[in-house]
């Protein structure tokens, strides 16, 4: 068992087309997690993750803030306390298209 702080895990800039994000690897292999991966996002007013997909399913918690996750299909809004689960090879995006930061958890299966 670990217990830590998440603020002893650096912010860094997330990659890949990204805006205004940062990620924090919470839980990964190094912690001792054989399966999934659990990651804090912060998103800054105007930011976004980029439009992606990908074989794996998102499981996402929203801790702060509002926005919209966006789809080739629709676009929906989310806010502090929704979740949001994304299946394998769909088209995704979160944006922050508010004033203030949003906060999220996403959680992963290791490739």
């Amino acid at each position: 068992m670990k217990i830590f702080p998440y603020t002893d895990i650096e912010a860094k800039d997330a990659e890949g087309g990204s805006s205004k994000l940062k990620v924090r690897w919470l839980i990964t292999k190094e912690t001792g997690a054989e399966n999934f991966a659990m990651r804090l996002f912060e998103m800054e007013a105007g930011g976004h993750s980029p439009l992606h997909s990908h074989p794996w399913e998102h499981e996402v918690y929203i801790l702060e803030g509002e926005g919209l996750v966006v789809s080739e299909e629709k676009e929906m809004k989310f806010k502090a306390g929704d979740v949001i689960y994304l299946p394998p090879n769909e088209k995704h995006q979160l944006k922050n298209n508010s004033k203030k930061l949003v906060k999220f958890l996403c959680l992963i299966p290791y490739k």
